[in-house]
């Protein structure tokens, strides 16, 4: 098996340098939009063998150095009874919107066992169609993410809902906060058990902080499921998207990996993680529009940035745009290999 990605998560300096993409497996593929044809969304998160084949896809078509499960961030919260949906052109609704004690009366634990073992059937068909190619990649989004989506009932610019209860109930926050850490140490837990050989929690939404309430009011739930799940023995992945204002303090999450989006660069970024760091990132997910040299500029940048890290794993600052040609996404894999070999 191919375990770069594994051995850099480790701090360990390969060549090639190992290479994934958030959303590798998605819609700027016509084999994911042939899947996507037959079945909504929702369906194909929760049918593993839909789940499975869609993440396969870049494995085999593009030369990844690991997959990432297929799935989304707030499929625990509806196994948390909240109500979910995906609109189309308006992306995820939560319904109702927990603002009150008596909407957060409604949400409970779960048991990934039981509430989400379609996941882990996924991962358990991915460990053996796996086994002789690449490293599976498991995630969930963290408590202060998915706590956005469940007190403003979607997707936001303003996260006005959400600040004001962080600020107005801070005793109804926690206890949102509290009950998703929970539940998302149970989650990656037994993803983990399932056979996910890393795992990445993702703070889509950190950012909108400042470094004092991220570091009251986000990084000490993520802290603790780093720390609960220390002992599983796979390496762990933090990436706190627009947090370059932040790194000082994410160096302090418990994670053996940092992503970087693109707003910082690698030299910078280790200014506040330390030269002993192992980074992941972070090419502008647009840059793929670029002509083949200019590219090839780009990329070979962050290369040299990330030589300055104890080890690094490419990744771009975001996902994989829908709008992205799947050949410009092959030949960035490529260049990346190439230029690090």
């Amino acid at each position: 098996m191919n375990d770069n990605f594994l051995k850099a998560c480790r701090g360990e300096k390969t060549r090639p340098v190992p290479v994934w993409f958030m959303r590798q497996a998605g819609r700027y593929l016509p084999e994911y939009q042939q899947i996507r044809g037959r079945a909504d969304f929702l369906t194909m998160c929760k049918t593993p063998e839909l789940a499975a084949e869609v993440t396969l896809q870049p494995v085999d078509l593009l030369g990844v150095d690991a997959a990432i499960l297929f799935s989304d961030i707030l499929i625990p919260l509806e196994a948390m009874g909240a109500g979910l949906t995906f609109k189309e052109g308006r992306g995820p609704v939560i319904t109702p919107p927990v603002r009150s004690w008596d909407e957060f009366s409604i949400l409970h634990s779960v048991d990934p066992q039981k509430d989400l073992i379609f996941v882990l059937d996924t991962i358990r068909i991915l460990r053996k169609e796996l086994s002789e190619k690449v490293p599976l990649i498991g995630f969930a989004g963290a408590p202060f993410t998915l706590a956005t989506y469940l007190i403003e009932g979607g997707t936001t610019k303003s996260f006005v809902h959400t600040k004001k209860m962080l600020f107005s109930k801070p005793d109804l926050f926690r206890a949102v906060m509290n009950l998703i850490t929970d539940v998302t140490i149970k989650y990656l837990s037994a993803q983990i058990d399932a056979g996910a050989q890393a795992v990445q929690l993702f703070d889509t939404w950190g950012g909108i902080l400042t470094r004092q309430d991220f570091r009251d009011g986000a990084l000490v739930y993520a802290r603790r499921i780093f720390h609960a799940l220390k002992d599983k023995g796979v390496p762990m992945i933090y990436f706190v998207y627009d947090g370059g204002h932040l790194l000082d303090l994410v160096r302090h999450s418990g994670a053996d990996v940092f992503g970087l989006d693109w707003r910082t660069d690698i030299k910078t970024a280790l200014k506040s993680l330390g030269q002993d760091a192992v980074v992941q990132g972070n090419l502008d997910p647009c840059l793929l529009f670029l002509t083949e040299d200019r590219l090839r500029e780009r990329i070979a940048e962050i290369l040299y940035q990330g030589l300055c890290a104890k080890a690094h794993i490419f990744n771009l600052g975001h996902g994989v745009l829908p709008e992205i040609p799947p050949d410009k996404v092959r030949l960035a894999i490529d260049i990346i290999h190439e230029l690090s070999s």
